[in-house]
């Protein structure tokens, strides 16, 4: 339990991580960015195949019940990020926009609770995925999973500061708003967490669920803002390497 509670401060702490940095450099490129979220992304894929579909499948009894169940899952943890992207669209990505382009504007500033409680929904998932993880038993798979998770969390805290600073929101408020983003994935890892360990036979499905939003997150939203800023050949090889350093820590440690 105590590691559990390590690695949840730690995911969450990743966001926080992020924000520092972001409050130090207020502005840095895109390529930067990129580079990180892209090798951060083939971890996350890595920890999603490697640490969540494949033991989903060895839980589920393997054959093809355990490939139906796995199925099951990875489609319902992408319909539930489906579905909480249609009910708040992107609003991270949008408002972020809106209030860079007009700064210090009043209504900008109402905007802000709002940008706040879009990353946070679309980080409880992530948070849960990494709970999951430790439910299986296996530590080195589920701190490689918290491990990709934490590593996307950096770059999402260094683009969430510009935004909230150009609203007028004071640097002190700001980095506490960053901080309870963060904290919503330390709740997110202990729930997946203690639901797998309650209702061990649910394990199964709720692997695969978290690999299925893991699968979505990447695909969705981390390979697509990583290719938007002329850096496609570089975040390619990025995600590569990420993939292939994962790869092997799970063969030599797992």
């Amino acid at each position: 339990m105590q590691m559990v509670l390590l690695t949840a401060l730690g995911v969450g702490g990743a966001t926080i991580i992020g924000a520092l940095i972001g409050f130090a450099f207020k502005q840095f490129s895109h390529r930067f960015s990129d580079i990180i979220l892209s090798f951060a992304a083939g971890v996350m894929l890595s920890a999603a195949v490697l640490g969540l579909v494949l033991p989903a499948v060895e839980y589920g009894g393997g054959g093809v019940s355990g490939l139906l169940v796995t199925i099951a899952g990875i489609f319902a943890g992408a319909l539930c990020l489906n579905l909480i992207d249609k009910l708040v669209p992107h609003l991270h990505k949008m408002i972020g926009s809106d209030i860079e382009s007009h700064p210090g504007n009043g209504a900008n500033l109402s905007k802000v609770l709002l940008f706040v409680m879009a990353i946070a929904i679309h980080n409880l998932p992530e948070g849960i995925a990494a709970g999951v993880g430790f439910g299986s038993g296996n530590t080195s798979q589920a701190l490689m999973i918290a491990g990709g998770i934490a590593l996307q969390n950096i770059p999402e805290g260094m683009v969430i500061i510009g935004p909230m600073l150009a609203a007028g929101v004071s640097p002190k408020k700001t980095l506490v708003l960053a901080m309870m983003t963060g904290l919503v994935e330390v709740a997110g890892t202990l729930i997946g967490y203690f639901a797998v360990t309650i209702a061990s036979a649910i394990l199964p499905f709720a692997l695969a669920f978290a690999g299925g939003t893991m699968l979505y997150v990447v695909s969705d939203e981390m390979i697509p803002e990583t290719h938007a800023h002329g850096c496609e050949r570089g975040a390619t090889y990025a995600l590569l390497v990420g993939f292939c350093l994962m790869l092997v820590t799970d063969v030599l440690i797992g």
